[in-house]
C-alpha cells in the first residue's frame, strides 16, 4: 500500500509546515510563551507522504513525557491539517512556568519517522532518535523595559576613556602612567600570572561625563560602565566597598552628575555588578588590615566570616576560579543576602534610587536563584521597573545548566536580557568561513527560543574587555600565542588593518540590524586595536580615530534611531547560500532587508530597494560587492 506514496528520503521535510498559533495570531518564529497563552501546533502534511497521523511527545525537562496524537481537522488542496492544543496551566504542573522539551512522531503504516531540528523553528524527518523541539512557559507579566530596546549600548572601560577636567585622589599604593597616548598597561608575564593590576591612566566618570556629545553623535542611548566601587584594582572586579564609588573614578558625586547629565541627552547608565566575589582587599575580608575593621581573614568572630567560604581558617577559603586574591561570597547566609538585595539600604537598592539604568550581572551562572529573583525585585521596585538586569552568559541561555543546576533566567523575574556570545561567535565563524548557514541556524535557533522581549533586548557584542580587539580578530594576524612582552608593543600591518576596517563594517552592520540591541566596546568605532587582556584596554585614541569607522558607526546609529522597526521588529532569515546572508526586519507599517556578502568575490543581490547606508539605489539584476552589506528598505 505504501508504494502508492512518495518516498520520504531522511533529512528533509517533505514539504509538512509546522505552524503555532496564540491566542489566534501566527506565532510559528517564537519557542516561548506566556503562562496564560493559548498554544495551538499544527501541522499541515501533504498527503502524497501517507502519513496517517502525527504525534506529539512531550518532556518537562527531564520528567517522563506524554504523548497524544494531534486531531485531523480538514484536508485542503491534498494537504492533511492536524491540531492540538496546549493548555500551559496543565503543563506547567502547579508551577507558573516551565521548560519543555518536544517532538513530532509521524505514523506511515508500520514506519515511523521523528522530527530532527537544529535551530528550533525548522525541522527534517529521520528514523532516529528526534532531536527536540525546545519550549519556554514564562510567568505572565515578564517583560523588558521598553526604553532599552532600538538603542545602542557602549561598553567603557572606566579607567581607559577619557581623564576629563576631574583630579582624582591618587591612593600611595597606586601607580599613575601619564602617557595616555602610547602607554602600555601592566601585564603578567605570561596569561595567569601574577600582576598588580594597580596602573592607572586617570580616565574618570567626569571624562565620560564631558565626552556625552560624542557619544550622542554615536546614537547611544545607554552606556555600560566596568566596575565603579572602590576597589584595589585597575579593572575593579576585586570590589573593594559596595557603597562606595571608587575616589579615583571621582566617587559617589561623579555617578549621580553623570546619570543626571546622561539623562538629559537621553543616555542611561548601567552599571557591572560584580556579586559573586569580593577582593581580599576588601572592607568584608580584609586580608591585608588596610579598613580597621573587623574583615572575615581577621577574626572568626568578624561580622563577615560567614559571608565566605573558609576551608580551614584564615588562609584556606574558596575562591573565584581558585584565584586567592578573589574569595567566593556566601551570598545565602542571610546578612550577606540583605546586604545586597534587601530595601533601598541594600546595594542594588541604593543605586537603583540614584537612578542607573540597571545592571550587568557578572558570571550570573553562579548566583543563587533565590538570590537573583532577590535583586531583580529590588532594582525593579526602586527604579520604577525602568531598570533593564543583564546577564553573562556565553551559551545559550534558553535552557542552560550551570554547575548541575538548570537556571531559570527567561522564565520570569530574573533576567531581562544576555550578553550574546553566540551572536558574536557566529559572526565571527561566517565572516572567517564564507558559510551563511552558520550565522542563519544560530541567529534563527536563538530567536525561535528566546522569550521575544528577551530577543528584543539582547546584548549583542563583537568584543569586550574579556576578548581581543575585534579588528585585531578580523585583522587575521594570530599572534596571540606570543609572549606578553612581545604582544604590548605589536601592531597590525597596513594591510591587515586595512582588511579588518572592510570586514568590521561588514559585521558591524549585522551587530546593529538583527534583533537585540547593539553593544559597541569603547574605541571599536575609533579603530582600537589589540591582543587579549590587557591589550584590548588601552586608552581611547582621541584625535586619531579611524574616521572612515566612525562615520560608519555614526551612520548606523542614525539608521537605528530613526526606524522603529530595529526596536521591536520581527526577524526572518529569507536567504542563506553560500557567502550570501539575508533577513529582514519588519512590523505592520515599516520592512527592512538586509543583504551580507563574507566572500571575496560579488554575488547576485535577490532584493531591491535603497540602502541606508550609502544611500544608492540597488536591483535584483545587481550584484552585491566582495565583503560588503546593504540594508535595503
Amino acid at each position: 500500500m505504501l508504494a502508492r506514496f512518495a518516498p520520504a528520503p531522511i533529512g528533509q521535510n517533505h514539504g509538512i509546515k509546522f505552524k503555532k498559533r496564540v491566542n489566534g495570531k501566527d506565532a510559528s518564529i517564537f519557542g516561548a510563551f506566556s503562562f496564560s497563552d493559548e498554544i495551538i501546533f499544527s501541522l499541515d502534511i501533504p498527503r502524497t507522504l501517507g502519513i496517517t497521523y502525527p504525534t506529539l511527545r512531550i518532556d518537562a525537562d527531564g520528567k517522563a513525557f506524554w504523548e497524544k496524537d494531534l486531531e485531523y481537522k480538514e484536508t485542503v488542496l491534498d494537504v492533511d491539517i492536524f491540531e492540538i492544543k496546549l493548555k500551559t496551566k496543565e503543563l506547567c504542573l502547579g508551577e507558573r512556568s516551565g521548560l519543555f522539551y518536544y517532538h513530532f512522531a509521524f505514523h506511515r503504516g508500520a514506519e515511523t519517522l521523528f522530527s530532527q531540528t537544529e535551530d528550533n523553528l525548522n525541522f527534517t524527518l529521520s528514523h532516529e532518535c528526534p532531536a527536540n523541539f525546545r519550549l519556554t512557559i514564562y510567568e505572565d507579566g515578564s517583560c523588558a523595559p521598553e526604553w532599552f530596546k532600538g538603542g545602542v549600548m557602549y561598553h567603557i572601560f572606566v579607567d581607559r576613556f577619557a581623564k576629563g577636567s576631574y583630579k582624582p585622589v591618587c591612593r600611595p599604593d597606586a601607580e599613575i602612567n601619564e602617557d595616555w597616548e602610547s602607554g602600555i598597561p601592566q601585564y603578567p608575564e605570561y596569561p595567569g600570572a601574577f600582576v598588580r593590576n594597580n596602573m592607572f591612566f586617570g580616565g574618570n566618570l567626569v571624562g565620560i561625563k564631558e565626552k556625552l556629545d560624542y557619544l550622542a553623535s554615536l546614537g547611544v542611548t545607554v552606556i555600560y560602565l566596568s566596575p565603579i566601587f572602590k576597589s584595589y584594582s585597575n579593572h575593579k572586579y576585586d570590589t573593594g566597598d559596595y557603597m562606595q564609588v571608587d575616589e579615583m573614578f571621582g566617587g559617589d558625586k561623579a555617578l549621580a552628575e553623570l546619570i543626571k547629565a546622561g539623562k538629559k541627552k537621553g543616555i542611561r547608565i548601567i552599571l557591572d555588578g560584580v556579586f559573586n566575589h569580593t577582593g581580599d582587599d576588601s572592607i568584608y575580608f580584609d586580608k591585608y588590615g588596610k579598613y580597621g575593621s573587623c574583615g572575615a581573614y581577621l577574626s572568626e568572630e568578624s561580622p563577615y566570616h560567614d559571608w565566605f567560604y573558609f576551608k580551614e581558617f584564615p588562609d584556606s577559603y574558596e575562591s573565584w576560579w581558585g584565584i586567592p586574591i578573589l574569595p567566593k561570597l556566601n551570598l545565602m547566609n542571610p546578612d550577606c543576602f540583605d546586604y545586597f538585595t534587601k530595601g533601598e539600604g541594600s546595594v542594588i537598592g541604593k543605586y537603583a534610587k540614584m537612578g542607573i539604568g540597571g545592571i550587568r550581572l557578572d558570571v550570573v551562572d553562579e548566583l543563587p536563584n533565590e538570590f537573583l529573583y532577590a535583586l531583580v525585585e529590588t532594582a525593579k521596585k526602586y527604579s520604577k521597573d525602568e531598570a533593564v538586569v543583564i546577564g553573562e552568559v556565553w551559551e545559550n541561555a534558553s535552557d542552560k545548566i550551570a554547575y548541575g543546576k538548570r537556571r531559570r533566567y527567561f522564565r520570569g523575574r530574573q533576567l531581562d536580557s544576555v550578553m550574546n556570545y553566540p551572536f558574536r561567535s557566529a559572526a565571527l565563524e561566517y565572516i572567517s568561513t564564507g558559510d551563511s548557514s552558520i550565522i542563519a541556524r544560530e541567529l534563527t535557533e536563538i530567536y525561535a527560543s528566546y522569550p521575544k522581549f528577551v530577543s528584543d533586548s539582547l546584548m549583542n557584542i563583537l568584543g569586550t574587555h574579556d576578548t581581543e580587539r575585534i579588528l585585531t580578530v578580523l585583522g587575521g594576524e594570530n599572534k596571540g600565542d606570543m609572549p606578553n612582552c612581545e604582544l604590548a608593543g605589536i601592531k597590525m600591518s597596513d594591510a591587515a588593518r586595512e582588511k579588518a576596517v572592510v570586514l568590521l563594517k561588514m559585521a558591524s552592520v549585522l551587530q546593529y540590524t538583527v534583533y537585540g540591541v547593539p553593544s559597541v566596546f569603547y574605541g571599536d568605532e575609533a579603530g582600537l586595536e589589540g591582543y587579549h587582556d590587557p591589550f584590548c584596554r588601552m586608552p581611547f585614541p582621541w584625535g586619531k580615530e579611524n574616521e572612515e569607522l566612525l562615520s560608519h558607526y555614526k551612520k548606523l546609529g542614525s539608521i537605528r534611531s530613526k526606524n522603529p522597526v530595529f526596536a521591536k521588529g520581527e526577524f526572518r532569515v529569507t536567504r542563506a547560500e553560500g557567502p550570501y546572508l539575508e533577513f529582514e526586519r519588519y512590523d505592520k507599517k515599516d520592512r527592512i532587508r538586509v543583504a551580507v556578502n563574507a566572500s571575496e568575490r560579488s554575488v547576485p543581490l535577490h532584493i531591491s530597494g535603497t540602502d541606508l547606508i550609502s544611500g544608492n539605489k540597488f536591483t535584483t539584476f545587481d550584484l552585491l560587492p566582495p565583503y560588503s552589506a546593504v540594508v535595503l528598505k
